[in-house]
């Protein structure tokens, strides 16, 4: 008779090795999303020779530095701008917010996201988006730069220290608002184009998003000859442990319950600039799923006021 324990560990086997596969191949493409972004991030020439060459700082952009998720900002002005339909975005909007909440655990939920992240702009070139990012962060973003962060950001400047963003957003947008801000440069998602500039639609690794952050931070460090132990790093997610846990200096900027209470263990510096009702309703979800539901709603929003 045949050991019923035994056909149990059997057929699990395949299961089992099927999903250490999945993983196998999330870190090798979150390697290939840091390699990537690392090898795009642009750097302005004026800090091509800091007075501190060997330190620098990392700051993520969504809730950290601006209010929001920047990704949805930019959503909104391309459907203002009939970039894309609404059923195009609806999907990646909620897929967008389950990944970043829940964060990179299921490989298949990281498959999902990773497909529907920027298909939006398939067929759509490099310079379209370059251009119509720059009006979006003007209308929409610039007034959500949190001044406590960008002053944090100063202060690393003014040591001579550069400074990047890190972010899941394309790296595109990321490197707009870092002009914008007189940062060094950025490091964000790599949407895959072609010899003409035009856009596939598939990513090149992954989002830039958990650990795919720690492996573009890596990257550019031994690139530029950054001493990481000297450097510095803000987020407000959980998420970003990775990020944070790799640089001498961490700090949590606007965190959300789980980072506060793990920065506190920790002995981390903790930022909030959040106040009142802005605390308070930020503080019910994590920052990613309140700039998804506001990016539905506003496309919502928008369509309803189009039929009008």
């Amino acid at each position: 008779m045949a050991d019923p324990e035994h056909e149990t560990a059997a057929d699990d086997r395949p299961r089992s090795h099927a999903a250490a596969v999945r993983r196998t191949d999330l870190k090798r493409r979150s390697r290939l999303a840091g390699e990537a972004s690392a090898a795009a991030a642009e750097v302005e020439s004026a800090l091509d020779v800091p007075r501190d060459a060997s330190s620098a700082a990392f700051f993520d952009v969504d809730n950290t530095l601006m209010q929001g998720a920047s990704i949805f900002h930019l959503a909104k002005g391309l459907y203002k701008r009939e970039f894309f339909t609404t059923r195009e975005i609806a999907g990646a909007v909620w897929k967008q917010a389950y990944f970043r909440v829940v964060g990179v655990e299921d490989p298949e939920h990281v498959a999902d996201a990773r497909n529907s992240a920027l298909g939006f702009i398939a067929g759509h070139t490099v310079g379209e988006l370059e251009s119509l990012a720059e009006e979006i962060f003007d209308e929409a973003m610039a007034m959500r730069i949190w001044p406590g962060t960008r002053a944090l950001a100063q202060l690393h400047l003014d040591r001579g220290q550069r400074v990047w963003l890190v972010t899941a957003a394309p790296v595109e947008i990321a490197t707009i608002i870092a002009r914008r801000l007189g940062l060094t440069g950025a490091l964000g998602t790599v949407a895959e184009h072609d010899d003409d500039g035009v856009y596939t639609g598939r990513l090149v690794g992954e989002m830039l998003h958990g650990p795919a952050k720690s492996e573009a931070v890596t990257a550019l460090a031994a690139r530029e000859g950054l001493d990481l132990a000297r450097c510095s790093a803000y987020s407000d997610s959980f998420n970003d442990l990775p990020l944070l846990g790799l640089v001498g200096d961490p700090c949590a900027i606007n965190p959300d319950s789980r980072l506060r209470a793990h920065a506190r263990e920790q002995g981390w510096r903790v930022r909030d600039y959040r106040t009142g009702r802005k605390a308070a309703r930020l503080g019910l979800l994590t920052g990613a799923a309140v700039g998804a539901a506001a990016g539905a709603v506003a496309a919502g929003t928008a369509l309803r006021s189009a039929r009008r």
